[in-house]
Formats: structure tokens, C-alpha cells, sequence
């Protein structure tokens, strides 16, 4: 019975596993093996029928250049996003950890604020904001957000917006962890706060900070919800503009499930090498592993 007891723990999660996650992932991999073949017109019964076509729709999507040139601009939204937001969230954090910080719970509560709101909401809200016969910036400033030379950093903006809160509550909170001992030791020997922050704060938070990245980095990469809710507001958006876009396109519009799943696969293994990839880089730094 006692041998038995670990197992007795797991099952709820192990059946949550297999039901949620590991079933999904056979069944889409099943999937992205098959093609409809249609015979005539295809109208007849059993005129259309699913063959196995092995990898076959695995190389048709690399060989994408849609996906290709929706990666291209999820690169550069990424990169932008990643600098800003764990930049200004980093910032945040330390400054929220200074000795002489005033309103500093109001100022996390305002800073996380915008995490709470839901992406959707939080995109149509600054899409209005951007709509020229709307917006109150635009008597401002004379910008076209959602231009083709500026709707990158439109949605960059909202994403930052609203991510800049959950990092900086998981970083300001790794400082809350540290002994305030090591701050004191280090005012005696006549260090500055800023001294302080960069020599002492930041070497103690990168593994925080590397892992608020490996975060970032996945879900910039499976960016949907800002290209998708601001694209009625424009025609600078087509419907492959991110990966996960191309897959929702050849799913739900097309009606190609098999080389959606194939396509969403791909994409999946793009994210494993790009997160895993990263943390190989930094391991040793983060972790003091070689």
C-alpha cells in the first residue's frame, strides 16, 4: 500500500496529462499524416476520402513561404517586445525595491493593473485609440498607427502594455527574497543605490530574468490575439501575418485541418528549439550548470 501511495497522488494528474495533452498531440500528429483525396467532382458518396500521405504535409508547410515570412515578422515584434517590456519590467522592479520608494503599493497595483485586463479587451481598447476618426492621440500626434510601417509597433505596444505588470511582479518579488543584509553591507562599503542595483540586484535576479524571457519568448512567438482583433480596423493585417494566424486560416477558412496540424507541429517545434535553445546559451550563467 505504501509502494502504491505515490501513484494513488498522480493519477489525477496524469489523467489530466493524458486527456488534455497527450491525447490532443497524437490526434494532431495523426492528422497532419492524412490528405482528402477527391475523386471526380466530388460530389458523390465516397468521392472524398482520407489517405495517408506520411511526411508529406510536413514538407509542403516548410516549404511555406507564408509560414516563412509570418515568422520574419513575428521575429521582429518579438524582438521589440522582449527588449521593452522585460527592459521596462526590470526597471519597475528596481525601482519599486529602493530604499526610498513612496506609494509603492499603489505603484504595483498600478503597474500590474493592466495584466488583469483580458488580451482581447485590452486590443480592442487601444485599437479605438488608434482608429483616426477616434483616437484622441491622433490630434497629437500626426501618426498612422495602423499603417504598414507602424502597425508592428501598435501591437507591440498593447502586448508590452499588458505584460509589463506580470514580469515585473515575478522579478520585484525575487528582490523581495533577497537579505536586506547584502544591501546594508554594500551601502557601508560606500556603494550608491544604483551601484547597488546593477552590482549586487541584477547578477542575483538573472535566473528571474531568464526565466521571464523563456516565457516572453513563447508567447511571442504564438502571438494571435493582437493581429487577429486589430485587423478588421485595418488592411495592413493579412490573414497569414503571424504562424498561428496561417494555422487558424487553413483550419477554420479554408477548411484544411491536415495541413493545419501539420503546419501548428511545425511551429511547435520551431518554439522548442528557439526556448530550449536559449536556455542552453545561458544555462551556465543562470544556473551554474555547463
Amino acid at each position: 500500500m505504501k509502494r502504491s501511495a505515490p501513484y494513488l497522488f498522480l493519477t489525477p494528474a496524469i489523467v489530466l496529462f493524458t486527456l488534455f495533452l497527450a491525447v490532443p498531440i497524437g490526434y494532431t500528429v495523426y492528422l497532419a499524416m492524412l490528405r482528402t483525396k477527391v475523386s471526380g467532382l466530388g460530389l458523390g458518396k465516397g468521392s472524398r476520402r482520407e489517405v495517408f500521405v506520411g511526411f508529406d504535409n510536413f514538407a509542403a508547410a516548410i516549404a511555406d513561404a507564408e509560414l516563412w515570412n509570418g515568422w520574419l515578422r513575428v521575429l521582429g515584434y518579438g524582438t521589440l517586445v522582449l527588449v521593452v517590456m522585460l527592459g521596462l519590467a526590470l526597471l519597475f522592479a528596481l525601482l519599486l525595491d529602493s530604499a526610498r520608494v513612496r506609494l509603492a503599493r499603489f505603484s504595483r497595483i498600478a503597474i500590474f493593473l493592466p495584466y488583469a485586463v483580458p488580451g482581447v479587451a485590452a486590443t480592442l481598447l487601444w485599437g479605438f485609440l488608434y482608429l483616426p476618426s477616434l483616437s484622441p492621440i491622433r490630434e497629437i500626434l500626426d501618426v498612422d498607427f495602423l499603417g504598414a510601417s507602424t502597425v508592428t509597433y501598435s501591437m507591440a505596444n498593447v502586448a508590452v502594455w499588458g505584460g509589463v505588470g506580470f514580469n515585473m511582479l515575478v522579478l520585484y518579488t525575487t528582490l523581495r527574497a533577497i537579505p536586506r543584509d547584502l544591501y546594508e553591507a554594500a551601502r557601508l562599503d560606500g556603494a550608491s543605490e544604483v551601484q547597488i542595483a546593477i552590482r549586487v540586484k541584477i547578477p542575483i535576479l538573472t535566473p528571474a530574468i531568464i526565466l521571464t524571457t523563456v516565457f516572453s519568448i513563447i508567447a511571442t512567438i504564438q502571438v494571435f490575439t493582437e493581429p487577429t482583433t486589430l485587423r478588421p480596423l485595418t488592411n495592413t493585417i493579412s490573414s497569414t501575418w503571424s504562424p498561428l494566424m496561417k494555422v487558424y486560416r487553413d483550419a477554420f477558412v479554408t477548411g484544411d485541418l491536415y495541413s493545419a496540424a501539420a503546419t501548428s507541429i511545425v511551429i511547435a517545434g520551431i518554439s522548442l528549439i528557439l526556448s530550449f535553445g536559449f536556455l542552453r546559451v545561458v544555462r551556465n550563467r543562470a544556473f551554474g550548470e555547463g
